[in-house]
């Protein structure tokens, strides 16, 4: 059959878009392609590097998935992939788009009301510790942290607090917590036996000075409780 494009190597382009449809961002990434395409990159990033660090993991849960849209990224280095979140839209909305090629499980989960049946080797949480109360924090990562082997290990991110004077207005209302880095380490350390945070700025994950640092993320080792 002749090729329909105009070099041989793009016909895979129509193959897989006349084979398995083109696909959705999902509600929470469309948003952000919508409102600040730039913004989808870091975000995309952040799920690389739990990707990299996480790699030979078997059984692996995500703790405030969104839409899920960066699942894939991890997928590709783990074992299976359980994705959980509070709001049953998202859930519904990951169902929807679901892909036998990138099978996961989805369910509704506030981890506030208790750990999820585990355990699993590894966890990760990314922008959602800033909207947990200071108050309930203990809780969610006590919670988190229980859903574990007792080898687990989990990865946390989200923004600084000095990062707030740059985020947007619909950011910041569900900001609640945000935190300096040796603030997150502590709380962090009350759960886990080794705690190591690195800085973030734009796509960039380094070791650099913590206060210039738009995002931090960390990792946990060896959960206390198991």
């Amino acid at each position: 059959m002749k090729p329909r494009t105009k070099e041989k190597q793009y016909e895979e382009c129509l193959t897989v878009a006349e084979t398995a449809g083109i696909a959705s961002l999902g509600l929470m990434t469309n948003q952000v392609w919508h409102d600040d395409p730039r913004r989808l990159a870091f975000v995309l990033a952040r799920y690389k590097f739990v990707a990299k660090m996480l790699a030979g993991a078997e059984a692996v849960l995500e703790v405030g998935c969104g839409d899920a849209f960066g699942a894939r990224i991890v997928q590709q280095d783990v074992g299976s992939l359980t994705v959980v979140d509070i709001d049953p839209l998202f859930i519904a909305d990951i169902e929807k788009r679901a892909d036998p090629r990138w099978s996961l499980k989805a369910a509704v989960h506030d981890m506030l009301s208790g750990p999820f049946a585990g355990p699993f080797d590894a966890i990760y949480s990314l922008d959602v510790l800033e909207h947990i109360a200071e108050l309930e924090e203990d809780a969610f990562l006590g919670n988190a942290a229980a859903s574990l082997g007792p080898h687990g290990v989990m990865i946390v991110g989200m923004p600084s607090l000095a990062s707030q004077a740059h985020a947007s207005p619909q950011s910041r209302i569900g900001h609640v917590n945000c935190r300096n880095a040796p603030d997150l380490k502590a709380s962090l350390a009350r759960h886990f036996r080794n705690v190591f945070v690195f800085s973030m700025n734009d796509e960039v994950v380094h070791t650099g000075f913590w206060p210039m640092a738009h995002y931090y993320l960390a990792l946990c080792c060896g959960p206390k409780g198991a």
